[in-house]
C-alpha cells in the first residue's frame, strides 16, 4: 500500500479553474501517513481545497496509530470503518506523484510513480469528521487502493485509485449513486502511469530533499504495440 507522496508544483487553478483555495496546497517532496494533506471536496456546490490528517480517524477510534491511511476498494461497503465515508464523504487527494517500493532479495527499491505527462494526479480518498468540542474538529481521510494494473504489478499489488478529472463531479458529489461510483474504482489505464527508481534516502519520511523524486533508472511505462 502507498505509504508516501510527492506533492509539488501543482497546477491546480489550471486544471480546476473555479477551485476555491482558502488554505495553501501542503507540498513535500517526502509526505508520509499522520501528517496534514490537502484534499479537494465539494462544499456548497463548489471545489474547494482544505487540510486533513492523513489517517481515518472516525470518533470511536481510540488508538491514533491504528488510523487506516489506505483502505481497500473491495472493502468499502463492508467494513464500518469506511462504509459511512464511501456514501457520502469522498474527496480527492492531488499528488504529483507516490511511492511505491519494490521487494528484492536483499532489500526494496523504491520508484515514484507520476502520470507519464507529469500532469497532476487525483488520488481518490475517504473522509471523516471528529467533533472534539461542539464547535472545533478535526477532519482526516484515507486513500483508496485498487490492484496494480499490467505495467507496475511487478512492482507492488495495489496502487491508489486515480479520479479522471471528467469523473471528479460525479465522485465527489454525496448523491452519487453505488454503482457509478463503484465504476471508477479500477486500477489505471496501462497508458496513465509510468515509475521510475528513486534513491533510497526516500526510506526515511525526515528526509525532504528534492533529490527524493530524482531517477536513478529510466521511467517504466506502457510501450503501444507498433503495426507493422
Amino acid at each position: 500500500m502507498t505509504g508516501r507522496l510527492h506533492v509539488q508544483n501543482l497546477p491546480l487553478t489550471r486544471l480546476l479553474p473555479t477551485l476555491a483555495t482558502p488554505e495553501p496546497l501542503i507540498e513535500s517532496p517526502n509526505l508520509a501517513p499522520r501528517r496534514p494533506i490537502s484534499a479537494i471536496r465539494l462544499e456548497q456546490g463548489q471545489y474547494r481545497l482544505s487540510s486533513l490528517f492523513w489517517g481515518l480517524t472516525p470518533p470511536w477510534l481510540e488508538v491514533l496509530d491504528h488510523a487506516p491511511h489506505c483502505a481497500r476498494a473491495e472493502t468499502l461497503e463492508s467494513r464500518a470503518m469506511f462504509r459511512d465515508a464511501f456514501s457520502a464523504r469522498r474527496c480527492v487527494i492531488p499528488v504529483s506523484g507516490f511511492y511505491v517500493w519494490k521487494t528484492q532479495a536483499r532489500s526494496k527499491q523504491p520508484y515514484l510513480v507520476t502520470q507519464v505527462s507529469r500532469a497532476p494526479l487525483l488520488l481518490g480518498a475517504l473522509w471523516c469528521r471528529y467533533h472534539t468540542t461542539l464547535t472545533a474538529f478535526t477532519d482526516s481521510a484515507a486513500l483508496i487502493t485498487v490492484p496494480a494494473n499490467l505495467l507496475l504489478s511487478p512492482l507492488t499489488d495495489r496502487l491508489p485509485v486515480t479520479i479522471p478529472s471528467h469523473a471528479l463531479s460525479a465522485w465527489l458529489n454525496p448523491n452519487t449513486d453505488a454503482e457509478t461510483l463503484n465504476s471508477l474504482l479500477t486500477p489505471a489505464p496501462l497508458e496513465l502511469l509510468g515509475a521510475f527508481p528513486v534513491s533510497k534516502h526516500v526510506n526515511n519520511p525526515a528526509y525532504q530533499s528534492p533529490a527524493c523524486a530524482h531517477p536513478t533508472g529510466s521511467m517504466l511505462r506502457w510501450a503501444v504495440p507498433q503495426e507493422l
